[in-house]
């Protein structure tokens, strides 16, 4: 049972106490416990019944052409069983059974990709804490399952434990309490929490600073808690829920869009052929006479009627590019590999496709477009006087040492105020840095590490003990194991300065220091933390050469102006300085000492830290990737807007906006830059207004929700969402996106289940070239799937034109279906590997409503399958008929001449007179003779028949070259251009030849094998499709130049 939690941040801890009747000192009875849980229920997430098999299973077979071609392998079998026990025995199914069997495997990929869909959910579960610390009874459990927790259970927190419900902070047990929630929040920085409550009643995540949620890590500090929201009411059940329901709204690719579109007018077109085709030999099958005005004596043939309804099912066979799933799968699957190539690990095929579609890239900013790594980008100290100061610039971007360096620094030079900067940096620090693989990471808190980069970046003054250290390290760099990146600058200041004390940070003084020995033998104390307290704690200031000097007005204006400049950039500053009259601490040495008594007490701390010598300011920053503002413009040419969706603070994203090229530098941002919070309390016609607007947005400060809706908001206006994330507060906003795209060094495995795609450098520029790939790869696909269609349209008018005359087949089924299935395959995958044009990423995306076939690309398939139709057909005819063409003899065969009109009334044979054939020599030296003449145009036709086949498989093949660009001539886009589709066409011709020439697979197939002379005769009836489309594109071309020079008329 769920309940709306008590909004607990804003209660003071006794009224918290006081709602959950709970006492600090004893927690609650074992009776309540289980009293509570009958009315809250365990704290766990749920799991949503997914579908059961059968129904994903059938949910497979909701689609139009796969009902058409379930249809037609039904009838087909049915058809089989009435007639398979005359002759054709096991090849009479063959047909059947090849559909099925594309159907099943259809079927299995279908369903291994639904029920990977929603491990997202389960990755959620694997997040959650197994045990906590818990104040039953008045005794302290120190491992109770965190599934048995209620809220009103006292919790302890202490450093590393992950927390197991939603809770109010109530005490503290040390001077600090930080919680690392970036995964849930989208924070780059631990958050320190507090036990004062916040007074607003409905507020942000990030501000309600008194509460501890589910999945969170504590990093320092320790407290204890009351709890108060478990199961499904936490925060990260919120999320689950929030998961679950974007699931459900998951929607087909643009793509599968256009097909299934297409699949339904092709239903129907379908549909209308099959039934005039059929009710055109009506004739054939029902015959009547006519008795004073009125049908008499009528007479039915089933065998007629099922023959001819055979030819309809051949006719629907056809239509239907069967090898397209197969041919799209291969296409994606290739497509995800050029994607890893590029950093982009595509986890479902079909995202590759959607890339290409992409309108609107919604993006994190921590990790994404920012390597989430703190580093120092600059820092200050004052010169020679009070009224100047030197600013330094810092180089590099992460945590490696070497990564950069500072600006025209040379550590000769360093005199004794820029020693004092390295000394605190050095000291004052309880960070350090591992190397995994090829990536630095830190230990402790990031800005901590980024200060210590700093100081191995600054070196020490003495000239032996840096060659010392330098060859140190180049040691280091030779050993097996080197996770542990040598930090020799910074141990020596550690060694020169060793530690005695540290007073740890708070939130009211908001600093940090540590009282270290000089080499001196006298205590020194090193300071740093918030600029303007260091500031009001200062008596003096030190200057370039170590001199101190009263702090004065002018002084001071300076140093906060310069801060106000470095704050401006969207840089976090700290301050640093130092005390050296410690008084009664000068000679501390440790807990036996007699002042030990003042370092347990935090609120002396103060009182320690005043009378301070400020020494400079640090400025540091999660900084951008470096081509992160190409890849901006690049999506600025592509016509994709990109909107940054973050739960940083307004000013740091509106900083970061700046710098990556979003926003230029002096763009007033009102209308473009909301807090989630502020979006959210706009009307929708606001809010569409907002998003509509060209040009990019930043909402900061969003919570998981804000991310959802917005994403839903774009999808609503048509648009073709990719949204990015790596903590568990992005998931639902991935799961409900177009395209999820999870962080693949930084994120979370929620976000990483949840997602489509995967950056394996969790870089934004790599989304840029995989949606360039995405577009190329779209583009290939339209090539080989309009091939395919074209293809078919040939194969329909083909029979149409063999029912409309008359003639016996010139194809049966199962001869369409290894054209379909086979020998088209290898082209139209080939077909994939085009190229992508110069200009992919300078077009704008593909709208919705863009058809994949219009009117005009229509009126070339049936002027081309019209060709293809007349030339199959024809040289079925011709073979009959003619004895020769061209030149070439068509009769050396020996075969028997006939009338055109005996050939179109072939079923009345029996009642010819003197009618006889002779028999022929097929490839090998196999005579082909016949007991009833009759036969000769049913068993006879085998010639006939496979040069009709070979001229459909040459045409495709043929027809497989026009499609390598949709307008332009093949003398601009030579065949070499694409090796693998000569390649794929030498081996379809291949696997033609060898049906033809393995007399197993002939007879199954019903052909035989042709001589020198009829494949000069397939290859000359073949070859002018080529020619056909060549007029085609010219017209187009002449076509879109008018029209274009009409819209610049206009």
């Amino acid at each position: 049972m769920e309940r709306k939690p008590l909004p607990a941040w804003s209660f003071s801890v006794e009224q918290c106490l006081k709602r959950y009747n709970v006492r600090l000192d004893k927690g609650l009875s074992t009776y309540e416990a289980e009293k509570r849980r009958e009315s809250y229920g365990w704290n766990e997430l749920s799991k949503a019944k997914g579908k059961p098999l059968w129904q994903l299973i059938l949910d497979q077979f909701d689609d139009m052409l796969v009902k058409i071609l379930l249809g037609a392998a039904s009838i087909s079998f049915i058809l089989a069983y009435m007639h398979g026990y005359e002759s054709d025995g096991f090849k009479a199914y063959v047909e059947p059974f090849v559909i099925v069997l594309i159907l099943v495997l259809n079927a299995i990929v279908g369903v291994w990709q639904e029920t990977n869909a929603e491990r997202a959910l389960e990755a959620l579960k694997e997040m959650q804490s197994k045990s906590s610390k818990v104040l039953r009874d008045g005794y302290w459990v120190p491992d109770l399952p965190a599934r048995e927790l209620v809220p009103g259970d006292i919790v302890e927190l202490r450093v590393g434990d992950k927390v197991p419900a939603d809770m109010r902070v109530a005490v503290l047990k040390t001077s600090t309490f930080g919680v690392e929630q970036s995964s849930l929040t989208g924070e780059a920085m631990p958050v320190l929490k507090g036990t004062d409550p916040v007074t607003l009643d409905d507020c942000e995540l990030q501000c309600k600073e008194n509460m501890v949620f589910a999945s969170t890590v504590v990093v320092n500090g320790s407290c204890i808690c009351v709890v108060v929201s478990t199961g499904m009411s936490t925060e990260i059940g919120k999320i689950q829920k929030q998961i679950h329901e974007a699931s459900l709204e998951e929607s087909d690719t643009p793509l599968k869009k256009k097909l299934d579109e297409f699949g339904g007018r092709l239903t129907t077109a379908i549909g209308l052929v099959c039934l005039v085709v059929w009710l055109i030999n009506y004739k054939n099958f029902l015959i009547w006479d006519m008795v004073d005005g009125w049908p008499a004596n009528v007479r039915f043939s089933f065998q007629k009627c099922t023959y001819y309804f055979e030819i309809a099912v051949a006719l629907a066979v056809a239509a239907i590019p069967e090898g397209l799933p197969a041919v799209i799968t291969t296409c994606l699957a290739l497509g995800t590999q050029k994607m890893a190539q590029k950093n982009a690990i595509v986890r479902k095929l079909p995202s590759v496709e959607t890339l290409g579609c992409t309108t609107v890239i919604c993006s994190d900013k921590t990790g994404t477009l920012t390597t989430n790594q703190m580093s120092v980008s600059e820092f200050f100290t004052l010169g020679g006087k009070t009224t100047s100061a030197r600013v330094f610039r810092v180089q590099g971007t992460t945590y490696d040492p070497k990564d950069g360096g500072i600006v025209d620094w040379n550590c000769y030079n360093m005199d004794i105020n820029l020693q004092a900067v390295a000394e605190i940096c050095g000291v004052c620090n309880d960070a350090g840095i591992h190397n995994e693989g090829c990536r630095f990471r830190a230990t402790g808190l990031p800005t901590e590490a980024a200060l210590k980069v700093l100081v191995e970046k600054m070196g020490v003054p003495d000239a032996k003990v840096r060659n010392r250290i330098r060859e140190t390290q180049l040691a280091a760099s030779y050993l097996i194991d080197c996770k542990t990146v040598n930090l020799g600058t910074c141990d020596w200041w550690n060694k020169r300065s060793k530690r005695v004390a540290t007073l740890e940070f708070d939130r009211v003084r908001k600093s940090m220091s540590v009282i270290a020995r000089e080499p001196s033998g006298r205590n020194k104390l090193l300071v740093k933390g918030a600029v303007e307290t260091l500031l009001e704690r200062s008596s003096h200031v030190q200057l370039a050469d170590g001199s101190r000097v009263p702090i004065d007005e002018s002084c001071k204006q300076l140093l906060l102006s310069r801060l106000l400049q470095m704050s401006s950039k969207g840089l976090r500053c700290l301050g640093l300085a130092y005390k050296d009259e410690l008084g009664e601490l000068s000679d501390y040495y440790g807990d036996r000492h007699p002042a030990h008594k003042k370092l347990l007490d935090p609120a002396s701390y103060s009182s320690i830290e005043s009378d301070l010598t400020f020494v400079g300011v640090v400025g540091l920053r999660d900084p951008p990737h470096d081509e992160i503002d190409k890849a901006i413009d690049e999506c600025r040419q592509a016509g994709i807007k990109v909107i940054v969706i973050t739960g940083d603070n307004k000013s740091t994203a509106e900083a970061i906006c700046r710098e990556i090229k979003l926003f230029s530098e002096k763009e007033d941002l009102i209308g473009r830059s909301y807090t989630g919070k502020e979006f959210m309390s706009l009307s929708s016609t606001q809010q569409s207004e907002i998003l509509e607007k060209p040009g990019g947005i930043v909402f900061s400060r969003a919570e998981p929700k804000h991310k959802q809706e917005i994403v839903r908001m774009l999808k609503e206006m048509g648009h073709i969402v990719a949204m990015t994330g790596d903590g568990v507060n992005d998931a639902p906003a991935l799961k409900l996106a177009d395209i999820g795209i999870a962080m693949g060094m930084n994120g979370t495995e929620v976000a990483k289940e949840a997602s489509d795609m995967i950056l394996a450098d969790d870089n934004f520029s790599t989304i840029v070239s995989a949606v360039a790939e995405g577009r190329s790869i779209y583009d290939n696909m339209k090539a080989f799937i309009r091939y395919m269609i074209s293809s078919n349209v040939g194969e329909v008018i083909s029979i149409f034109l063999n029912a409309v005359l008359g003639i016996p087949e010139c194809l049966i089924p199962v001869q369409l279906l290894w054209v379909n299935l086979v020998t088209d395959g290898p082209p139209a995958t080939a077909l994939g590997f085009n190229p992508a044009d110069s200009d992919i990423m300078r077009r704008p995306p593909l709208k919705n409503d863009d058809a994949l076939i219009n009117s005009w690309v229509l009126f070339r398939y049936l002027v081309v399958g019209s060709y293809v139709g007349l030339a199959t057909v024809g040289i079925f005819i011709m073979w009959y008929t003619q004895a020769s063409f061209l030149g070439i003899d068509l009769v050396s065969d020996g075969h028997t001449l006939v009338e055109l009109s005996q050939l179109r009334n072939w079923a009345e044979c029996p009642l010819w007179s003197n009618f006889s054939v002779t028999p022929f020599v097929v490839g090998g030296g196999h005579t082909v003779a016949f007991s009833n003449p009759c036969d000769y145009f049913t068993i006879g036709k085998v010639k006939a028949m496979t040069l009709s086949l070979s001229v459909l498989v040459a045409i495709e093949m043929f027809n497989s070259l026009n499609a390598l660009s949709e307008d332009h001539s093949l003398v601009t886009v030579p065949p070499w251009r694409n090796p693998w589709l000569l390649l794929a066409m030498a081996f379809s011709f291949g696997l033609h030849c060898l049906i033809l020439y393995v007399p197993f697979l002939a007879d199954i197939f019903g052909v035989v094998p042709l001589s020198l002379n009829e494949w000069l005769l397939v290859v000359l009836i073949s070859s002018p499709v080529i020619l056909v489309d060549e007029v085609l594109k010219l017209v187009g071309r002449t076509r879109t130049r008018r029209f274009r020079a009409k819209e610049k008329m206009a």
